[in-house]
């Protein structure tokens, strides 16, 4: 069963970004090298009664009898692995990512115990994101199921829209804290508690659980003399965390604050800072797909065994998704979401774009076997080949890899931009049959390339095997 995942956040305000969108990022590593998941379409519903039935720890609960339609990546083998919808938009142009993995120690789980019935990862996206509206209704919304259900683990979720992007972390059965990302800053976090000071006299850029202030002070829970930090009050200070958390933490930092020197064990690392440069996509990607490229530390670099082994990377082969939810601005509003989709593993992997407000996902996504066919149309295990492939002989293969994944990004940029500049001259009626369309333009293009390397791959590790002998030409 796959209650928790493991997982590493990017969040970037619209100002932080090189043309005005909003992006909110997060790699889902399940605790399985092969988790096969779906991209699905969930259609929108009024007037329909509906029960969310969780098969993993017994949460039930109903949901509102209209909401709106969204998108969706859910588990292929639901009987054992449990639905986790993890990341979409909805028709309302809200993205919402569910979950990365936080914990909280023992103090403050002795005060408010966790909650096993409650609602969690394989349940959360359901219950929320058909039914809200801005980036600011998801965390009231979540906080209004948290309050009557309880949380049976620590959670953080992230929503979005054109505007804002906030971090909602669960910490206990009951109590949780969100934060907007300023517009001109990026947040970086990975499966640690991350929030840190909080201002209750700024709700414009905090949200709360009810009570949570009189539940630290009647509970003795503040370590700190005057403030208020709520990774220091309810997070955990472990060698743990130094070895498999912080380290991913510090090494997004690297790469998007690259005047800043922090260690990579540090237990108290920024989660928010100022963006040094605008970010792009690619900045975004870079993170995600990640695994201390340039450092001692990467497992296919050239550091010691002791070194590339000592810390957790933020890319793995447990990475079932990764993904970007990007808002564009400036553009059709209609036309405004992408969410970038990796199935594969990221570090080689390409993101492709699909546009939210589409109807339907091509077949290649939406029908994913649970096993690896060789004849298939699978994109889960295309791109999963493709990892498989490029790692097995990094060396070898690695450049042609870059290169394909370069070409990818031009042509997918220019795509996005051909699609949206048309979508200004079409009306609403027609926008949404316009986008499903573009996106199996997009998948069927992604799908030639890939199969085109897959093939040259193939045949190029043919050649490199050492099962070979050199002795006289004619023999």
């Amino acid at each position: 069963m796959r209650f928790e995942s493991a997982c590493t956040t990017v969040l970037v305000g619209k100002k932080a970004s090189i043309d005005g969108s909003t992006m909110a990022a997060r790699n889902d590593d399940t605790f399985l090298t092969l988790t096969p998941q779906k991209f699905v379409v969930y259609p929108g519903f009024k007037n329909k009664p509906s029960t969310i039935t969780s098969g993993q720890n017994g949460f039930t609960a109903k949901r509102p009898e209209t909401g709106y339609g969204y998108q969706a990546t859910p588990n292929v083998d639901v009987e054992h692995e449990g639905v986790f919808d993890e990341n979409g938009f909805n028709e309302a142009n809200v993205g919402m990512s569910a979950t990365e993995s936080v914990y909280a120690n023992e103090r403050v789980l002795a005060a408010d115990p966790l909650v096993e019935n409650g609602v969690a990862e394989d349940s959360i996206v359901a219950m929320v994101l058909p039914f809200i509206n801005s980036a600011r209704e998801g965390v009231t919304r979540l906080g209004e199921v948290i309050a009557e259900h309880g949380s049976p683990e620590g959670n953080g979720v992230i929503f979005s829209d054109k505007n804002d992007v906030w971090y909602m972390e669960i910490v206990t059965g009951h109590h949780w804290v969100a934060q907007r990302i300023p517009d001109d800053s990026y947040a970086v976090t990975g499966n640690r508690i991350a929030i840190q000071q909080v201002d209750f006299r700024d709700a414009a850029n905090f949200m709360w659980s009810d009570g949570i202030q009189e539940f630290v002070v009647a509970n003795h829970l503040n370590p700190d003399l005057s403030d208020w930090n709520f990774r220091r009050i309810f997070g955990t200070y472990t060698e743990f965390d130094q070895h498999y958390n912080t380290p991913r933490q510090w090494y997004g930092h690297k790469l998007l604050s690259p005047s800043l020197e922090f260690e990579p064990e540090d237990l108290d690392l920024p989660f928010i800072l100022p963006a040094e440069t605008k970010l792009t996509l690619e900045d975004v990607e870079r993170v995600l797909s990640s695994h201390y490229n340039g450092t001692d530390f990467d497992p296919l670099g050239h550091g010691s065994e002791a070194d590339k082994q000592r810390y957790r990377p933020i890319s793995l082969a447990r990475t079932q998704n990764s993904h970007v939810l990007q808002v564009l601005n400036g553009v059709p509003e209609s036309a405004s979401t992408i969410l970038w989709l990796c199935f594969g593993i990221p570090s080689f992997a390409p993101f492709v774009p699909f546009f939210g407000n589409s109807s339907a996902n091509d077949i290649s996504y939406t029908d994913t076997p649970m096993e690896l066919d060789i004849k298939g149309n699978s994109a889960y295990w295309m791109y999963r080949t493709l990892s498989m492939l490029v790692e097995s002989h990094h060396s070898q293969f690695i450049q042609m890899d870059l290169d394909y994944l370069k070409d990818a990004r031009q042509f997918q940029h220019k795509f996005v931009s051909e699609v949206t500049n048309a979508a200004t001259k079409l009306d609403q009626t027609h926008m949404n049959e316009f986008l499903t369309r573009q996106n199996k333009v997009m998948t069927d293009e992604m799908a030639k390339r890939t199969n085109k390397l897959i093939s040259q791959l193939i045949m190029h590790g043919l050649e490199l095997s050492k099962l070979t002998f050199k002795m006289d030409a004619n023999l």
